[in-house]
């Protein structure tokens, strides 16, 4: 999952203020991206990226829409092992409302700063001194379902922070908020950067999804990245955590080499985390290029019965002034020695039909919702 790589709005962007969104496009129109496993795997066939491809040789390929109402990692993660929202989770484009503040301020013992919308980056430039001389920590939202927490390392310890976020997830669960997120950071003024002790509290899924089917069946399901916390831990056997992408891969291979069997699902969340919510182009699109480096790697680990998927949960164009995340459809690529060459699965009405592929090949499903193209992309399966 590259979080947020996403690959041209959807029909209904303007609803979301994302008319003219493509995170893919929009960075290739600026910058020359070298990224030629990605456009071996037919990435260029979903999305216009320009000059700089050789030929490529795709297995199958395609793009999804997202059909559930929203933008956010937990809604895109969700739908894609199978569950669809009418509803998108609750926002707060005024902030929080103030009784919720002050039961939350009563509760941790101290006052809070901010409760307004903003960019993570911008908060913390704006309000970090005053949060490092008075230690009340920094509260904001964003266009997402998302109630964060930022506090300076050595002023609220990461783990005092993690208790204020608990607390948070029980006062902001029943609002129907989608996370509550740890949002440490260090430094000093003009200087403070995020760390990687962020820490996703998510709401529990409603119904079953494809990663408890595969649990119960007693297939092992392994997180790698931010992918336990969005589904709040349920149906994973094992979650690794990870500092950045690179390390990301890095036990992605472990796990591949492992000669391991069932379902391996990688968040990389620096594209998002680091480039996009910065709007950072040339952040976005030298991590595009690492990673497609450290893809070489990947296809060539991967075992004779092994199935490579990548995709994405959202778009965030960096290109726009938005530094939110933009409603977008996301691109599907697929490896591996059995796959069909040459495979165009169009535009898939959901992401649901990428968990529903998974179902039909564990032999798990069906699940509530989505169309495997299972049989359309396999030369041998049995």
């Amino acid at each position: 999952m590259l979080d947020s790589v996403g690959c041209g709005e959807l029909p209904d962007a303007e609803a979301y203020g994302d008319q003219g969104s493509n995170t893919l496009g929009n960075i290739a129109r600026e910058i020359s991206l070298r990224i030629p496993n990605l456009r071996a795997l037919g990435l260029g066939r979903i999305v216009e990226l320009g000059d700089g491809g050789a030929a490529d040789h795709p297995k199958a390929y395609g793009r999804m829409a997202e059909s559930s109402a929203g933008k956010d990692s937990v809604t895109g993660h969700w739908e894609m092992m199978g569950i669809i929202l009418n509803e998108p989770f609750a926002t707060f484009p005024d902030g929080f409302p103030a009784e919720t503040i002050e039961v939350f301020e009563d509760r941790i013992g101290c006052r809070t700063l901010g409760n307004v919308v903003a960019s993570g980056t911008e908060i913390i430039d704006r309000l970090g001194a005053e949060h490092v001389r008075t230690g009340w920590p920094i509260v904001y939202t964003s266009a997402d379902s998302v109630f964060q927490i930022a506090a300076h390392e050595e002023v609220i310890p990461v783990s005092e922070l993690y208790r204020m976020c608990e607390i948070a997830f029980e006062l902001v669960a029943p609002l129907r908020v989608g996370r509550v997120i740890a949002r440490p950071f260090v430094g000093t003024a003009g200087s403070f950067h995020r760390t990687a002790n962020r820490h996703d509290y998510a709401l529990t899924p409603p119904r079953d999804t494809l990663l408890d089917l595969l649990t119960r069946q007693g297939v092992p399901v392994v997180s790698i990245g931010k992918v336990r916390d969005l589904f709040a831990g349920r149906g994973v056997a094992k979650a690794i955590p990870t500092k950045s992408d690179g390390e990301g891969v890095d036990r992605l291979i472990d796990v591949i080499r492992s000669d391991g069997s069932g379902l391996v699902f990688i968040n990389l969340v620096d594209f998002d985390t680091l480039y996009g919510h910065r709007n950072d182009v040339e952040g976005y699109a030298n991590n595009l290029e690492r990673f497609d480096e450290r893809l070489g790697h990947v296809l060539s680990a991967l075992r004779e019965s092994d199935l490579l998927i990548i995709t994405a949960d959202h778009g965030n164009d960096p290109t726009t002034p938005s530094t939110d995340h933009s409603r977008e459809h996301v691109p599907i690529l697929l490896a591996g020695s059995r796959v069909r060459a040459g495979v165009n699965l169009g535009t898939r009405r959901t992401f649901a039909d990428l968990g529903q592929t998974l179902a039909a090949n564990f032999g798990v499903g069906p699940l509530e919702y989505g169309t495997s193209f299972l049989e359309e992309i396999v030369v041998e399966h049995s």
